[in-house]
């Protein structure tokens, strides 16, 4: 077996739209005061893992949160968060800010389940992408193919700078664009529930292969 590598996926800390439950995409936003409370507890209980490199989105909430992991952290003197786009959250369109429940029940319209509670359990993530473009009056929203090709682009380049070096890579994101990408790269993850703020799947790529070790983990978080 190869060295391969290690990829710990970090959803960043509560922010004031997911307070307020409201659709939160390529939207820029701080966190709350728990978001960086729960944010800094994760970091506590991933002190003693050694980062050989860190990414995030170059949106502000999730490198606010890679720095606030790294501050906690007791061998990252030396690494700085490197921004990628590829990692933005899932664009919402014109449905950015909107409430969270009022959107569901426009793309629900789209797609025609009783309720969307329905739509949740039964739509698979492509389907609900691609009728969250059709809903989206100005149709913006990005479809699942433009979400894959995306987030492609930043997969490929990771592998391609750790493949097969035995590195541990910290990525900070979003919480459906690691659902969905995870979805998408681990055979044995069906019908993953959404990510808590500031948890963290582990998932290692070796042979080839991406395979699960943990998801949505927050057992790890220490007391302040």
């Amino acid at each position: 077996m190869s060295k391969g590598c290690t990829f710990y996926f970090v959803r960043h800390g509560e922010t004031y739209l997911n307070l307020y439950r409201r659709m939160q995409g390529w939207s820029n936003i701080q966190l709350t005061e728990k978001g960086s409370e729960d944010v800094r507890r994760s970091g506590k209980g991933l002190a003693n893992v050694k980062f050989d490199a860190v990414y995030s989105s170059d949106l502000s909430r999730t490198i606010e949160t890679a720095g606030i992991i790294l501050e906690e952290n007791k061998d990252a003197d030396d690494l700085i968060v490197h921004a990628m786009p590829e990692f933005r959250e899932v664009f919402f369109g014109s449905f950015e800010a909107q409430g969270v429940d009022e959107v569901w029940a426009s793309i629900n319209e789209v797609m025609g389940y009783p309720t969307v509670g329905d739509l949740w359990s039964k739509a698979t993530v492509p389907e609900q992408m691609n009728a969250t473009k059709k809903a989206d009056p100005y149709h913006h929203a990005e479809n699942y193919l433009e979400f894959w090709t995306r987030i492609e682009k930043g997969l490929i380049e990771l592998i391609k700078t750790h493949r097969d070096t035995g590195d541990t890579v910290l990525v900070v994101a979003h919480g459906n664009t690691i659902r969905y990408m995870l979805n998408g790269l681990v055979p044995e993850l069906v019908a993953p529930q959404p990510l808590l703020n500031a948890s963290v799947s582990k998932v290692s790529y070796y042979d080839g292969l991406y395979h699960l070790e943990s998801y949505n983990q927050v057992d790890h978080f220490r007391d302040l």
